[in-house]
């Protein structure tokens, strides 16, 4: 089971009130719901390993370089060129609770992995790729969904409400939603676009459209074919539209599919039964305040 934490925590933080507080006046809501749903994942689906995958670079200058809109809106403030990452715009009762979750992660003993220059997507398809077994990815983000492979058993766990209600993704929800397989999804996103991400997507190309072209040419290259064959059966607006956007095009692919080569540090993905540093788990407790939730995955992790 890969973890794309980032998603997990933003969504617990808006979904637990802000009245959970520590002793100290502290918030956190997103601490502790990010346990509830470790607990209730676990406790669900019983998987072997569990890995934490951690937004090490929320926003790739590699990524940035080939579409300088990507996540533009999101940044809060901008890193002096080659001097760290980009301050992301987060709620500021959640930037000190993150801190937090990766001690209390690190002192259960549950594997928190991340790279330096990639996204925690990036982290969860070089796992995929290296798995030798079933995968389920649990997420927020509708990109991963290019990750579904039912050959390699390979499906997200996309959350409706909290992680008590998720939608199983797998390759026959992937063409009845959208109508390409998972490999399809990322040509699919990058000419539909996406505002959360800053792609712009190519104009007037909307989602059925999208997937009406892929089903026609089969593929992204197969479209761009297209558009250079006048036999080719594109509406002029269409072809237009798509020549227009060939720059976009040529490049969008790298930045809208998930890494599947990134070197990651040595670290033991089986899920714990007990703390591994049962000393700082307690001093955790009491210093933040994490009461039930921690018992609760304590419990579950020993059961």
């Amino acid at each position: 089971m890969l973890l794309d934490t980032a998603s997990l925590y933003f969504r617990a933080y808006f979904g637990v009130p802000d009245s959970v507080r520590a002793p100290d006046g502290t918030p956190v809501n997103a601490v502790r719901g990010l346990l509830d749903f470790i607990a209730r994942l676990v406790q669900d689906h019983r998987p072997d390993d569990l890995v934490a995958c951690m937004d090490f670079d929320w926003r790739p200058a590699w990524r940035v370089a080939l579409i300088p809109t990507y996540k533009a809106h999101r940044v809060a403030e901008e890193a002096p060129q080659g001097a760290g990452v980009d301050q992301e715009e987060v709620p500021d009762t959640l930037s000190p609770q993150v801190p937090v979750i990766d001690e209390v992660l690190d002192a259960i003993g549950i594997a928190r992995v991340g790279a330096a220059d990639y996204e925690a997507d990036d982290v969860i398809g070089t796992l995929t790729g290296r798995a030798g077994g079933p995968v389920d990815i649990v997420t927020g983000d509708r990109d991963l969904f290019q990750l579904v492979d039912d050959e390699r058993g390979v499906r997200v766990l996309y959350p409706v409400k909290g992680v008590g209600t998720l939608q199983l993704v797998d390759e026959s929800y992937v063409r009845e939603k959208y109508g390409v397989d998972g490999r399809g999804y990322v040509d699919l996103a990058l000419l539909r676009g996406d505002p959360s991400d800053g792609l712009p997507g190519v104009p007037g190309v909307g989602e059925k459209t999208a997937a009406k072209l892929l089903a026609a040419h089969g593929d992204l290259a197969g479209i761009m074919a297209a558009v250079d064959d006048p036999a080719a059966k594109l509406t002029p607006t269409q072809r237009k539209r798509l020549a227009e956007a060939r720059p976009y095009i040529e490049v969008a692919p790298k930045v809208v599919r998930v890494a599947s080569d990134v070197a990651l540090p040595d670290f033991d993905p089986a899920l714990p039964h007990s703390p591994r540093d049962p000393a700082a788990v307690q001093a955790l407790a009491q210093r933040w305040g994490l009461g039930g939730s921690l018992r609760r995955l304590l419990s579950t992790l020993e059961g």
